[in-house]
C-alpha cells in the first residue's frame, strides 16, 4: 500500500473512526486534491454514506483579502451557520487538511483584513464539536509545504517526515495510534490525581505561571463521542492537555518554533501576560499579524490550553520544524490562547456558556497554539503535595 493510501487509511479508520452509513465532511484545499481524492475513497469503503468536500483556495483567498471590505469578510453567512447545524443533527464527522501550498501568499496585504474571518461559523462548528461531533485534523503534504520546509518543493521528502510523524512506517499505524493514544491518557490520569491548581513553564525567555482550574480534566490521544465511539482529534498528537483558568496568567513566553496566523509566517515571536491578559507583543517579523488577530475579540488574549509534551515525541525525534502547529506543537510543550475545551472540566459539556465563563474557560472565535519548549525548558506544577516536577530539560520526569 502505498503511502498516500495508509494515509488515508489510517485517517478514516483511526482518526474519525468512520461508522456505515456516516456523513464524512472533508475540509481541504485545492492543492491537496490527489489526498482528498484518496480520502474519499477511503471513506466510502469504511462505509461512509456520503462525503462532501469543502473546497479553499489560497489565490482566491487573497482576491478576497484584496478587495473585499473587513466588514464583509467578517460578515454572518445565515446559510452557512444552517449548514452546519445540519451536519451536526445529521451525525456527520469531518476531516480537516493542512498544509499550506503557498505560506507567502498573503504577505504585504492589510494585516486586519488578513485576521479577519466569519466568526459566528467558526463558534458554530466549535458548539458542534463539543457537543459530539467526531473531528480529525491532519497535515496534507504538497510542494509549497515542503519548499517551506526544506528550501526546496521536494514532496516526497516531506512526505517521508509526515510518515514518521503519524507513524505510517509501522505495520499497522492504527494499532500504534491506539497504543500511543492510551500511554497520553494514562499520563493525563497521573497528572489529574496529583489536583495541580498552578502550572510553571520555565526556560531560556520563557517564565509563565498559569493557574488551573479546580475540575481541570488533562486529556491526551483520543476522545469519545456521546455514542462511546473513540476518535483521534488530531494525527498526530503527542500532548497531555488542559484548559486554564483564563484570569490567571502572569509571566513572559518564548515562542521556539515558527507560527502561522492568517496564513502568516511569523518568527521569533515574544508575548507577556499580566492578569490573564496578553498585554505586549514583538517579532522578529509580522508582529503586527499578531496583534490584528488578538483584538479579534476579548478572549482571543487569554489562554485556552496549556499543555505538556517532551522529548520522546516523534515529531521532536524528526528534527524537523514543520511550519505547521498540527506538527510543531507536538514536538515540544506548548500553550495556546483563544478558546478552552470544555470537555477538559469535569461537567463542562453539560454547562451552559455562561457558567463555563463563571467557572474561569475562555471563549474566543480564535485558539492559536504557540511552543514554548524544546530544549531547556522545564515545568512544574503546584497543588496539595506542594510543586511537583514534571518535566525536566525537556524530558518527562514525573
Amino acid at each position: 500500500m502505498v503511502v498516500i493510501e495508509r494515509f488515508a487509511e489510517l485517517v478514516v479508520r483511526g482518526g474519525i473512526n468512520v461508522q456505515p452509513g456516516q456523513g464524512v465532511v472533508l475540509y481541504t484545499d485545492t492543492a491537496h486534491l490527489e489526498i482528498a481524492r484518496a480520502l474519499t475513497e477511503a471513506a466510502y469503503a469504511a462505509g461512509a454514506g456520503w462525503v462532501e468536500p469543502i473546497w479553499s483556495d489560497g489565490p482566491m483567498r487573497r482576491s478576497a483579502v484584496r478587495h473585499a471590505t473587513i466588514e464583509n469578510l467578517s460578515a454572518v453567512r445565515p446559510w452557512a451557520l444552517a449548514r452546519i447545524e445540519e451536519w451536526r443533527d445529521a451525525g456527520a464527522a469531518w476531516i480537516r487538511l493542512l498544509g499550506e501550498p503557498d505560506p507567502h501568499l498573503l504577505d504585504g496585504l492589510d494585516p486586519a483584513k488578513v485576521a479577519a474571518s466569519p466568526a459566528e461559523e467558526t463558534q458554530a462548528m466549535r458548539r458542534a464539536v463539543f457537543n459530539g461531533m467526531r473531528w480529525t485534523v491532519v497535515g496534507a503534504p504538497n510542494p509549497g509545504w515542503a519548499r517551506q520546509v526544506f528550501g526546496e518543493p521536494d514532496v516526497e521528502r516531506l512526505w517521508k517526515a509526515v510518515g514518521t510523524a503519524m507513524r505510517l512506517d509501522l505495520e499497522d499505524p492504527v494499532a500504534a495510534w491506539q497504543e500511543r493514544a492510551e500511554m497520553l491518557a494514562e499520563r493525563g490520569r497521573q497528572l489529574d490525581a496529583l489536583e495541580l491548581t498552578e502550572l510553571r513553564y520555565s526556560g531560556e525567555g520563557t517564565d509563565l505561571t498559569v493557574g488551573l482550574l479546580p475540575d481541570s480534566r488533562w486529556k491526551g490521544g483520543g476522545l469519545v463521542d456521546a455514542d462511546g465511539v473513540p476518535y483521534l482529534p488530531n494525527i498526530p498528537t503527542e500532548e497531555v492537555f488542559t484548559s486554564p483558568d483564563r484570569r490567571r496568567a502572569e509571566g513572559v513566553i518564548r515562542v521556539t518554533r515558527p507560527v502561522v496566523i492568517a496564513g502568516q509566517v511569523i518568527t521569533g515571536l515574544r508575548v507577556t501576560f499580566a492578569g490573564g491578559r496578553i498585554t505586549e507583543v514583538a517579532a522578529d517579523d509580522n508582529a503586527d499579524v499578531v496583534r490584528a488577530h488578538l483584538d479579534t475579540d476579548e478572549g482571543a488574549r487569554r489562554l485556552g490550553e496549556v499543555a505538556l509534551v517532551d522529548r520522546d515525541s516523534r515529531i521532536a525525534r524528526t528534527g524537523v520544524v514543520f511550519h505547521n502547529m498540527l506538527f510543531d506543537e507536538n514536538a515540544a510543550c506548548h500553550v495556546a490562547w483563544g478558546q478552552s475545551f470544555p470537555f477538559a472540566v469535569a461537567g463542562g459539556g453539560a454547562m451552559t456558556e455562561q457558567q463555563r465563563a463563571d467557572l474561569g474557560l475562555n471563549m474566543s472565535s480564535v485558539h492559536t497554539d504557540v511552543v514554548i519548549g524544546g530544549e531547556g525548558i522545564s515545568v512544574a506544577g503546584r497543588g496539595p503535595r506542594g510543586t511537583v516536577e514534571i518535566i525536566r530539560d525537556d524530558e518527562w520526569v514525573l
